[in-house]
Formats: C-alpha cells, structure tokens, sequence
C-alpha cells in the first residue's frame, strides 16, 4: 500500500512525522536508491527499499513511549552542534532510537515524554488538541493579588494575549513566589515572557504533568515506561478531535 514517506519514516522510529519532513526536504531520503525530495512523494514498504542516511529502514519495531524528568542544562534534541549535554546522555539502556514528544527549554525541567511512534508523537504535539500542561514556577518577588488576577484575566505578550487554563500561588516568601500553572498554549517561552513583563523573571520552571501524565516521585535524570492506561488517557485527548483545544497551541515552554 502506498503511503506517504514522512509518515512511514515517522512510524518507523526514525524521526517524529515534523522532522521526516524536513529530512526528505534536505536530500537525506532515497527510494530504490533514487533520492526524494518532495513531500507528497510515497512509497510501499512491502516492495519498496527506503533509506535515510544511507540505512535502511523498517517498520517492523516494537513501540516505546518513556517518560523523563529532564534536569536543567540539557537540550532536548538527541544530538547538539554545539556540545551541549542532550536528553538523549540520559537515556542510558533504552536500546530503542527514540525522540522528544515536544520540547522543555535548555533552563527548564521536568516531564518529558520521548517515543518511537511518530503517529502518538504528531497527534500528541498537534496544535488542534491543546493537550494541557502543568507547570511549577518560581519566580523573584511577590507576586501580588492583583498581579495574580491579571494572570487570570489575560496578559498582552508582543505575539497576542496569554491566557493560561488555570494558575494558582502555591507558596511565597519576601524574595519569590511559587506557582502552579496549567497551560495549552505552545509559543515560544510563553511563561517566561508572561513573568519578564510582569517584572517578576523566572527562576525556575519545571513541567510536572501531561495530559494527566503525572511526573510524581520520578527522580532527576531518570526515566520510566508510560502505563497502558496514560498512554491511552492522551491518546483520548486526541480522538475528541480537538474540540476544547482547536485554537490554542500545544504548551513547550
């Protein structure tokens, strides 16, 4: 059966459905050794060889999906140009190739979710869904009452209004505040611009749930397997077909 290249690369593990995409665009796909560089090319994995980079691939692979409590000062990529420690140094016994579902930012930490299946990656991440999450916040000073009600409200950001799902003070002292902050929406270090505009930067952001999948008591730098019935819970954020979610983004911060 013919189907698309991204989405047989993608569900072959090599890469999520985004970047397969931009693997064919840069000339790293061939077809019976012809090289593919447009999109809507397909293949047929019953009698069709496909490579990337050179090695075939297969998607015949027994599905992963982990999730990780990424420290602070890693990139979530699997490999950096600049030297940088990457998620993937943590993955340590997981002989599968799999990728970040998302992303947390260099200084973040927290929950992340890292798969093999590029479809559970795509609908996971896809804007429609606005799969919520939550985040612990720390940020300098006190955060007053009416700060809080802003919040709440709606915050004007240089790219549109910030409204995040729900945000609540958690604990505070003279010098910072902690915060609970579910989010759905994925623009870029959206929390921190909320806060630098407020005038209380950010200290610390780390994401404690998914779509219900809880970090709990998962120590730093370590990793477990997702439970049949968490993946199954995002997995039914998806089939509503986005509904609650369609206009916002999917939150990476």
């Amino acid at each position: 059966m013919l189907e698309r290249l991204q989405k047989i690369i993608a569900r072959a593990g090599v890469a999520s459905r985004r970047a397969s995409e931009k693997m064919i665009l840069e000339g790293r796909v061939s077809v019976n050794g012809v090289v593919v560089t447009e999109l809507g090319s397909k293949a047929d994995t019953e009698k069709d060889e496909i490579r990337v980079d050179g090695k075939a691939i297969t998607t015949d692979v027994t599905k992963v999906y982990l999730v990780l409590n990424k420290p602070a000062g890693f990139v979530t990529t699997l490999s950096d140009p600049e030297g940088r420690p990457t998620v993937a140094d943590l993955l340590r016994g997981v002989t599968e190739r799999v990728y970040p579902v998302g992303r947390l930012d260099y200084d973040s930490e927290g929950l992340l979710l890292l798969t093999n299946d590029g479809e559970f990656a795509l609908r996971v991440q896809h804007p429609r869904y606005g799969i919520p999450r939550t985040y612990l916040v720390k940020v300098r000073g006190v955060l007053r009452q009416g700060e809080l009600k802003k919040i709440q409200d709606g915050v004007m950001l240089e790219d549109g209004v910030f409204v995040p799902l729900d945000v609540k003070v958690e604990k505070q002292n003279p010098l910072s505040t902690w915060l609970r902050m579910t989010i759905a929406d994925g623009r870029n270090r959206v929390i921190r611009r909320l806060f630098d505009v407020l005038g209380h930067p950010v200290a610390r952001l780390a994401r404690v749930s998914i779509g219900g999948v809880e970090l709990g008591s998962l120590k730093e730098r370590e990793y477990r397997h997702l439970k049949k019935r968490e993946i199954e819970q995002l997995l039914r954020y998806v089939s509503r077909e986005g509904k609650a979610g369609r206009k916002r983004r999917p939150a990476d911060d």
